[in-house]
């Protein structure tokens, strides 16, 4: 290992709780830009799912995410990201 402490999201400084906070935050922000409805343990869900995606494409990139703001952003992109494929996949359309 590099010597860092890392979290529930894989990242330094990030702890269970905060990701469980993210996560909701995420979620639901999400749920506003696709204009979807899950609730709140499906928001949580889907932020911590989300935070776990957009942390890898990001690292993918090679973009540092850190910090509660940035795993907020890359939490979000990737909850946007799994509602759009599962809306793709089932064949669903937004209005």
């Amino acid at each position: 290992m590099d010597g860092h402490v890392y979290g529930a999201l894989g990242q330094p400084g990030v702890g269970f709780l905060m990701a469980i906070v993210i996560g909701a935050l995420a979620g639901w922000l999400a749920e506003r830009f696709m204009n979807s409805n899950m609730g709140l343990l499906g928001n949580i869900v889907l932020g911590i799912i989300g935070g776990v995606v957009g942390n890898f494409l990001a690292a993918q990139f090679h973009i540092p995410i850190f910090g509660f703001w940035r795993n907020l952003f890359s939490a979000t992109i990737g909850a946007v990201l799994i509602i759009a494929v599962v809306r793709a996949v089932r064949g669903e359309r937004s209005y």
